[in-house]
């Protein structure tokens, strides 16, 4: 049995429209007109993206928040096909269409239909509601949520037509992936601590080994097989010493320390940053630019793991470089939060890299043992802030940290699951 229908005051005077005179008609279309305004207020006001298109992917309406997700401006409404003004938006719609008959819109590189044979099947196959999960690259990359659902009343004269919410899952995707990611750290934790404990002791001996043999070789008189054990033994020591620095890596990442709570000045950290950093500046020709206030407001943390993350920050950034170059360094704050920045113009990124840079052991760089951008995203995180990266291929990276200021109370609340 259906609903029954609540009749508005604005209902019953509307059924008698024919009946009224022209000052009555006025009144009824300014009613009208508030009650589209009040209407439109309430669906900019909700956060999910509220998209009305009809069964050839036309967008009818967009509420605020479905402009924001794809793109969309208001004058594109009636004109613009989904699948054309956001092709990976589009695939996924155009799936949904042919949920039941395993078909759908075919289109082109720029997400235009192939054919008029690939347009979608007729609505009827289409089920009542469907959702689904996609991803968006445009105008930024973005998790939604999708829901699409026929609406069973049509205009005379006009096809079935669909209501899509979309919902940004983006915050909530990346808290899960940080949970798992905790949830893996610490049942891997007891087992890599045992792993470490068994590799460090027969390291410690192949280095005293090592030691030995470069002692009993220079009492030896010089000759070319003597300087060819010399430098192998060299080579082994440096592997040892690369080993151990792995190890050492690894269980920092794996077990990190609670972060003390004690008054800091980020330009201070940045500065003892800088000094340790000055002399393979010079050897790599590379300027470093700081624009940072000195009343920035201080924050709260461990003043040892703040500096291991600009540490981290500031070499990956040399390194992207080679040879020249700048390294900027910009600070600004609001009222909760100091963001620092710290930009350079080397190689950049690929978009596909960028996604999983945070990932424990994925680097991009040769020598590198992918764990320093996993150590900085969890010391930002126990400390209540956050890291973002942008990068573009041949222009440089931008990496901005986000930490709350001292007056800012805070908890680090642990991840809950239903």
């Amino acid at each position: 049995m259906p609903p029954l229908k609540r009749q508005s005051p604005l209902d019953r005077l509307l059924g008698r429209a024919d009946n009224l005179d022209s000052a009555s008609l006025a009144i009824l279309a300014q009613r009208l007109a508030g009650e589209r305004d009040l209407l439109e207020t309430v669906f900019n006001t909700i956060q999910e993206g509220v998209l009305l298109m009809d069964a050839t992917g036309v967008v009818e309406y967009a509420n605020d928040a479905a402009a924001v997700i794809i793109g969309l401006r208001a004058e594109d409404w009636g004109k613009v096909v989904l699948w054309r003004l956001v092709p990976c938006l589009a695939r996924s719609v155009g799936a949904l269409f042919g949920a039941d008959t395993g078909t759908g819109p075919v289109v082109n590189a720029n997400g235009a239909p192939a054919s008029a044979k690939s347009a979608p099947p007729p609505v009827e196959t289409v089920a009542p509601a469907l959702t689904q999960e996609i991803e968006v690259t445009y105008p930024e990359r973005r998790f939604v949520r999708l829901h699409m659902s026929r609406l069973h009343t049509q205009s005379a004269g006009r096809g079935p037509r669909f209501v899509v919410i979309l919902r940004d899952v983006t915050a909530e995707r990346r808290r899960t992936e940080e949970l798992v990611e905790s949830e893996r750290a610490a049942a891997l934790s007891p087992l890599a601590a045992g792993l470490a404990h068994e590799l460090g002791n027969p390291l410690n001996s192949i280095n005293l080994h090592l030691q030995v043999i470069r002692r009993q070789l220079a009492k030896l008189d010089p000759s070319p097989q003597g300087e060819r054990i010399a430098d192998s033994a060299r080579v082994c020591s440096e592997e040892v010493e690369r080993l151990d620095a792995l190890i050492h890596n690894f269980l920092g990442a794996i077990r990190p320390v609670s972060p003390a709570s004690a008054e800091i000045r980020l330009l201070d950290v940045i500065a003892e940053v800088l000094a340790l950093l000055k002399k393979q500046c010079e050897d790599l020709g590379v300027r470093v630019a700081v624009n940072v206030r000195h009343d920035l407001p201080v924050v709260s943390g461990d003043h040892d793991q703040l500096k291991q993350v600009f540490f981290n920050l500031l070499k990956n950034a040399m390194e992207a470089m080679d040879k020249g170059g700048v390294i900027d360094i910009a600070a600004e704050s609001d009222d909760e939060f100091v963001t620092v920045s710290v930009r350079d113009c080397g190689a950049g990124i690929e978009r596909e890299a960028v996604s999983r840079i945070f990932d424990p052991f994925f680097t991009t760089k040769s020598g590198g043992h992918g764990l320093g951008m996993f150590v900085v995203s969890r010391i930002l995180h126990a400390h209540g802030g956050d890291i973002a990266v942008e990068s573009t291929p041949g222009h440089g990276t931008t990496v901005t940290v986000r930490l709350p200021q001292k007056h800012r109370r805070f908890r680090v609340l642990a991840e809950k699951t239903e």
